[in-house]
């Protein structure tokens, strides 16, 4: 048996207001290739397929080809909800995409009998029983308790998580044995397994309330496929817990990353072999710094591979101790001999200045929302106009006025 494991595509995705379609595109096309090339038996997708709980159009055109056309094929698809899949989008097509051979888990349920998958192979054969696990939410697992402290919800909660991992798990066992079978077992998830190395693109999964999970929570699969964590890794020295990564770099911090998909080979008696398949550049990013009088040769450094077809996209940071308030203009004529587009512009802070701000730092505790956005909104680009400076933290307030209204638990 061999499963294609795959996670984080994100459709949907902006860098800086671009779009990044095009990669999308590319990337679903190549994949599909891999899965004829390698004769995949089935494929899973562990999470955020999209971007947004309410994707743009041609996202979900992409989402929908993409399954047409491995119903084509005859390859049984999986897909979990992510965090940043809205379980009533990904659910709304539940039983029609089951007539194609494609299973899509939005949620936990609380039958985990529910989320245990037998999948075949090409021959139609019984090949791995699945534990089904997507995005866990804390309200679908356990309720807020009165007078409960933070560290009490985060207890409660890992313990939530833990027990219905091996309630799905128990599940599994018992499916397998009534099927008189003796198949490998595969679980999925989509959170933090503490070992991992996250890049800057990765929200918290649970805001304030979870912290990573040990790899002791899970039960004794014979792979467990996660997303959530864009960098492509084995956990904690543990070959058979593994992040697929995502396939396309989401942020600028991801730019030198090698991205991957992972071949997953299963005998009767478990894993016999995880191979990952690089995924080829279709957008190149490079972070480019120094001063003005450096950035030139930088610049022809960073695109030198690149041809006026597929442009570098670029971070640029200047180091300048002068304040200078006209930066984005003394740069564009340094990007007119570059097949390049700057997507953002920052300045390095200088060294006394960030001194400075070491020594007068206030703690959080010291700050109100507001002032602490400020801070983080100062840090950011000198090509934000006062305009979208203003639309930002109108946007911000509105935030923060809608958490304030929420009833607390």
């Amino acid at each position: 048996m061999r499963l294609l494991h795959t996670s984080d595509w994100h459709l949907g995705h902006k860098l800086y207001n671009y779009s990044r379609e095009p990669e999308h595109r590319q990337f679903l096309t190549w994949l599909v290739a891999q899965i004829e090339h390698y004769a995949v038996d089935a494929v899973l997708v562990a999470g955020d397929i999209f971007d947004t709980g309410t994707p743009p159009s041609y996202a979900r055109t992409l989402y929908y080809d993409f399954i047409a056309t491995l119903h084509q094929h005859g390859i049984p698809l999986v897909l979990l909800a992510g965090n940043h899949d809205s379980p009533t989008t990904l659910g709304e097509s539940q039983s029609l995409l089951a007539r194609f051979g494609t299973r899509v888990i939005a949620s936990t349920t609380t039958d985990p009998a529910k989320q245990v998958l037998v999948l075949p192979n090409r021959k139609g054969t019984a090949g791995v029983v699945l534990c089904a696990i997507p995005f866990m939410r804390p309200q679908d697992l356990c309720r807020s308790q009165a007078n409960q402290s933070p560290e009490d919800k985060q207890h409660a909660l890992h313990l939530a998580i833990q027990q219905h991992y091996r309630a799905v798990y128990q599940a599994a066992i018992a499916q397998r044995d009534a099927l008189g079978g003796a198949w490998p077992i595969v679980a999925t998830g989509h959170l933090t397994v503490l070992g991992a190395q996250l890049s800057d693109s990765e929200r918290e999964i649970y805001i304030g309330t979870l912290q990573a999970l040990p790899v002791t929570a899970f039960p004794p699969v014979d792979y467990l496929a996660l997303g959530h964590l864009h960098r492509a890794q084995a956990v904690g020295g543990h070959a058979h817990i593994r992040y697929s990564g995502s396939p396309i770099p989401l942020s600028f911090s991801e730019a030198s990353q090698s991205k991957e998909v992972l071949l997953v080979d299963f005998s009767a008696e478990g894993l016999t072999a995880i191979t990952p398949l690089s995924v080829p550049c279709f957008q190149p990013l490079r972070r480019v710094q120094g001063s003005l009088a450096t950035l030139p040769a930088a610049l022809q450094a960073a695109c030198e591979q690149a041809t006026a077809d597929l442009p570098v996209w670029l971070e640029v940071t200047v180091e300048e101790d002068d304040t200078l308030h006209d930066l984005n203009s003394r740069l564009q004529p340094l990007l007119l001999d570059v097949p390049a587009v700057m997507l953002r512009l920052r300045r390095a802070r200088p060294q006394a200045a960030l001194a400075l701000s070491l020594s007068t730092a206030a703690t959080l505790e010291e700050l109100d929302p507001f002032e602490v956005f400020a801070k983080r909104l100062a840090l950011e680009s000198d090509t934000l106009s006062d305009a979208s400076r203003q639309q930002l933290i109108a946007h911000f307030k509105q935030v923060v006025d809608d958490v304030h209204a929420e009833p607390s638990a």
